[in-house]
């Protein structure tokens, strides 16, 4: 009589380590991430972070306060480089517009409650 469920048997073991490969687990650098923040009240503040290089921030930021009737700014970050903030919560709007434009959906990240 022989019990096989005795057995020690790893089904990961061929696998090996998923994550030995990549330097940046966890990278939001590829990422076009869609934020919204709480200020005092009811008003919020909507960020944008992650943009790529080829983009103009400026222009963008342009288009987005002439489109959605809000004001905005660029804001430097030392981690995520150029941050544009909206008032009001744009989430919707800004994720709409960036897939007009030709950016992939899937490369947008909306957070928020």
């Amino acid at each position: 009589m022989s019990v096989q469920n005795l057995n020690s048997y790893d089904p990961f073991a061929d696998e090996g380590d998923p994550l030995a490969d990549t330097a940046d687990v966890g990278s939001t650098s590829d990422y076009i991430h869609i934020r919204i923040q709480q200020r005092n009240g009811r008003k919020t503040l909507t960020t944008l972070q992650g943009l790529p290089k080829q983009y103009d921030s400026k222009k963008l930021l342009k288009a987005f306060k002439k489109e959605f009737a809000c004001n905005g700014t660029l804001v430097d970050d030392e981690k995520m480089g150029q941050v544009i903030q909206l008032q009001g919560d744009q989430r919707a709007k800004i994720s709409t517009f960036l897939t007009e434009n030709g950016i992939e959906k899937s490369t947008i990240k909306v957070h928020g409650f």
